[in-house]
């Protein structure tokens, strides 16, 4: 095939080195139905992931002389010393390896009458001639790489349908007494958060807005689906997770009134945020602290903006598409990455997805020009 790969920026790839300024988690070593579990809408991820999940990405890294391990909590990283440009020339040489051409600075600003994609360089439009196309324009978190979601009005042009987009994996809003903010930018170590449906184990830091971090970003989908509702948002919060109730109730018999919190080993930022949340009277009383402690409510007032989220929901429908990611209207353009509407929490699962979209369109279409249907 000849494959001509056009990117709006001077380099390709920014996102993916954005992905990795805190280390390149590129995947994880879950599988299954546990790997599954992290996506929605799960049942159109299956076939995807199937077909190239954890163990065929880091193969096909393997080849292109990127080895990659399983840290400690799941999560895969290439190798120590192996840098996130390091991993990314090394994909960009296979392409060119291989023959594709890149033009950057290219930016895509709509189609033709007849569905052609139009490119603009230098204020000159150029048609995109192909048997096929392939988009991968992104959502809209992290506008400074480029990923700013304008595309969605050239597709709703076409007469395809976008769902307008939202943020995930972000930051969540609370009311901030001011005791609490004096304890913003420290973290909250070993607990557990739930909301909804779903509960996770991990951290979270407080911030000037409230809280985020890796025990609150899966938990970011049932907040968003209850506010967009109009109804209460709530995360509940286990500030003590390895220790049981009947456990704690040992520990506090017989403790004095004020040395309760040390004797089930809550610290200052725990302290702070049970206080936050608890009625005066009722953390004076004291009778209800144990399962204050192991189920603390804290009402959530928004997600934090788009703009800060480290990505988002929305996009193309999946009604909108065949099984291999082809618009059903335009059968010979493919969509992959954050266009689709899916969702995943942080962890290695965005970037897999991103990989498994991108390589199930991709192979549609070898598969249809090898089939001599240049149609599809």
């Amino acid at each position: 095939c000849e494959v001509h790969l056009y990117e709006q920026a001077r380099t390709v790839g920014r996102k993916f080195l954005v992905a990795g300024e805190g280390g390149l988690n590129i995947t994880n070593r879950v599988e299954g139905e546990e790997m599954l579990g992290q996506y929605a809408p799960k049942d159109r991820m299956r076939p995807i992931l199937a077909a190239f999940g954890p163990a065929e990405l880091r193969a096909w890294l393997a080849e292109l002389g990127v080895p990659t391990f399983i840290g400690s909590s799941g999560r895969v990283f290439p190798e120590k010393g192996i840098k996130p440009a390091e991993v990314l020339k090394a994909i960009v040489d296979r392409l060119t390896a291989k023959g594709v051409q890149l033009h950057v600075q290219h930016t895509f600003v709509g189609f033709d009458a007849v569905a052609r994609p139009l490119v603009e360089r230098n204020g000159q439009q150029v048609v995109i001639e192909a048997e096929n196309y392939l988009f991968g324009l992104g959502g809209a978190s992290w506008a400074k790489t480029g990923s700013t979601g304008d595309w969605t009005a050239y597709f709703q042009a076409l007469g395809v349908r976008t769902i307008p987009f939202a943020a995930s994996n972000c930051g969540v809003e609370l009311v901030m007494p001011e005791a609490l903010r004096v304890h913003v930018g420290k973290p909250l170590k070993n607990i557990r958060i739930t909301a909804g449906d779903r509960s996770v184990r991990g951290e979270a830091t407080l911030t000037e807005h409230g809280l985020e971090g890796n025990a609150v970003y899966p938990v970011v989908p049932a907040i968003r689906e209850a506010l967009a509702r109009g109804q209460e948002a709530t995360l509940i919060i286990d500030l003590k997770p390895d220790l049981t109730e009947a456990e704690l109730e040992r520990r506090l018999a017989g403790a004095a009134w004020k040395e309760r919190m040390a004797t089930v080993k809550l610290d200052r930022v725990q302290v702070a945020l049970l206080k936050a949340f608890t009625p005066m009277h009722r953390f004076i009383d004291g009778s209800t602290l144990i399962s204050d402690v192991k189920q603390l409510r804290v009402p959530v007032r928004a997600l934090r903006p788009i703009d800060e989220a480290i990505s988002t929901v929305g996009g193309i429908p999946w009604d909108e598409l065949n099984d291999d990611l082809s618009l059903k209207q335009y059968p010979r353009i493919f969509v992959a990455g954050e266009m689709v509407d899916w969702d995943a929490p942080t962890g290695g699962f965005l970037l897999q997805g991103c990989f498994s979209t991108g390589r199930l369109a991709a192979s549609a279409i070898q598969h249809a020009l090898t089939k001599g249907r240049s149609t599809t």
